[in-house]
C-alpha cells in the first residue's frame, strides 16, 4: 500500500469488512483522513484522449511529437508533458521495428545546401505486390526543403526513363545545380550521362559502398517504407501509384518535418535561388560542360583528367580495368 489510490482502497475493505469507523481505519493502516477523503478534481480530457487515439490510429507511425503538432493545427494546446503522459496512459508508443543494420565508424557531415533546387538526391526503392510481382521506386528528393519530387513506380526504369523523368521535374520545379545518386546501373547508362552533358547539370555519384554520402534519399526512403509501404498490401501497379501519389502530397503538404520545426516540406519552397557560390560547373575550350564526380574512397572528389568528361571516356574505358584512377569506369 503506497498509493493514495491503494490506501483508500485499504480503508474501504476494513471498513466494510470489520464495521470499524474511518477513523479507526485510519488510525490502523497508518492513512491521513484527508487522504482517504480526497476527490480530484483534475478533468480527464475525454475529447482530447479521443482525438489523440483517432491521429495515432491515421498516422501508425508518429510519435508523440508529431502528433502534438497535428493537435496544435487544430487549436488543441497543452504542455508537452501532459499530453507525453496522455500518450502514454492511452498505450499509443510506436513500436520499433527490429533487424535494422546501422552505420558504424566516424561520420563526417554532410555539407548542406542553401535554397532549394541546389542540389537533388535520387535512389530507388523496391517493394512487391500481393502477387509475388517486383516493383520499383523512383525517389527524387529536394536536399533543401526536404520535399519529394516524385515517386515514380514502375517494373523497369532504365537510365532513359529516369532521363525522362527527370526533364519532366525540371519543366515543373525549375533546374538543379547538381544530383547525387549511387553508382547503379541505370544512373550510371550513356543514357543519364547524355542527359547531363545535354541539360548541364552537375552529377555527383557517392562512392561504392557508402550510402550514408546520399544520406537526404536515404533517410527518405526509410520514412517511405516505416509509413507508406510497410503499412500497405499492393494489389496493382496502378493502386501502388495511386497509394504513392497521395502519400507524396501528403508528405509535401500536411506531414511536419523535424527539420523545418514542425513545418512541411512545401511551405517552405522559396523562389528560385540564385547559383550557389561554389561553381558546379566547368568551362571548356568548345563551351560549358556539366561536371561528373564520383566521391573516392578517401573522401575527396576526382574529376576528369584534362578536361575529359566520364561520357568521353565511357567506350575508352569499358573493358580497361587496369588504370587505378577511382573516376566513373563502368
Amino acid at each position: 500500500m503506497v498509493t493514495p489510490a491503494a490506501r483508500r482502497t485499504a480503508v474501504t475493505h476494513a471498513r466494510e469488512t470489520h464495521g470499524i469507523s474511518e477513523r479507526r481505519a485510519c488510525l490502523i493502516l497508518g492513512a491521513d483522513r484527508s487522504a482517504i477523503r480526497y476527490h480530484h478534481r483534475r478533468s480527464d480530457d475525454v475529447a482530447t484522449r479521443q482525438r489523440l487515439r483517432e491521429l495515432a490510429a491515421e498516422r501508425r507511425r508518429f510519435g508523440w511529437r508529431r502528433l502534438k503538432l497535428l493537435l496544435e493545427r487544430e487549436g488543441i494546446r497543452m504542455n508537452h508533458k501532459k499530453l507525453r503522459r496522455l500518450y502514454a496512459e492511452e498505450r499509443l508508443q510506436v513500436r520499433r521495428r527490429g533487424g535494422r543494420k546501422r552505420a558504424l565508424g566516424t561520420r563526417a557531415p554532410m555539407t548542406l545546401p542553401q535554397g532549394p533546387n541546389q542540389r537533388w538526391s535520387l535512389d530507388f526503392v523496391s517493394d512487391t505486390l500481393t502477387d509475388g510481382r517486383r516493383f520499383r521506386i523512383l525517389v527524387v528528393v529536394d536536399d533543401f526543403t526536404r520535399e519529394c519530387l516524385c515517386l515514380v513506380a514502375d517494373t523497369s526504369l532504365s537510365g532513359a526513363r529516369v532521363a525522362r523523368e527527370l526533364t519532366l521535374l525540371i519543366t515543373r520545379h525549375g533546374a538543379p545545380l547538381l544530383c547525387v545518386s549511387d553508382n547503379g546501373t541505370e544512373l550510371t547508362s550513356t543514357a543519364i550521362l547524355s542527359w547531363s552533358q545535354e541539360t548541364k547539370i552537375g552529377w555527383h555519384y557517392i562512392a561504392p559502398g557508402k550510402p550514408q554520402q546520399n544520406a537526404f534519399a536515404e533517410s527518405f526512403i526509410g520514412r517511405l517504407r516505416d509509413e507508406c509501404l510497410n503499412e500497405t498490401l499492393f494489389t496493382s501497379l496502378r493502386q501502388a501509384r495511386a497509394v504513392l501519389a497521395a502519400w507524396q502530397r501528403d508528405y509535401n503538404e500536411v506531414r511536419p518535418h523535424s527539420a523545418h520545426g514542425g513545418l512541411t516540406p512545401a511551405s517552405i519552397r522559396l523562389p528560385l535561388c540564385s547559383p550557389a557560390s561554389r561553381p558546379l560547373r566547368a568551362g571548356f575550350a568548345s563551351g560549358l560542360r556539366p561536371v561528373l564526380t564520383q566521391a573516392a574512397p578517401n573522401g575527396r572528389d576526382e574529376i576528369g583528367r584534362g578536361g575529359e568528361t566520364a561520357l568521353d571516356r565511357t567506350e575508352k574505358h569499358r573493358h580497361d580495368a587496369r588504370d587505378g584512377n577511382p573516376g566513373l569506369y563502368f
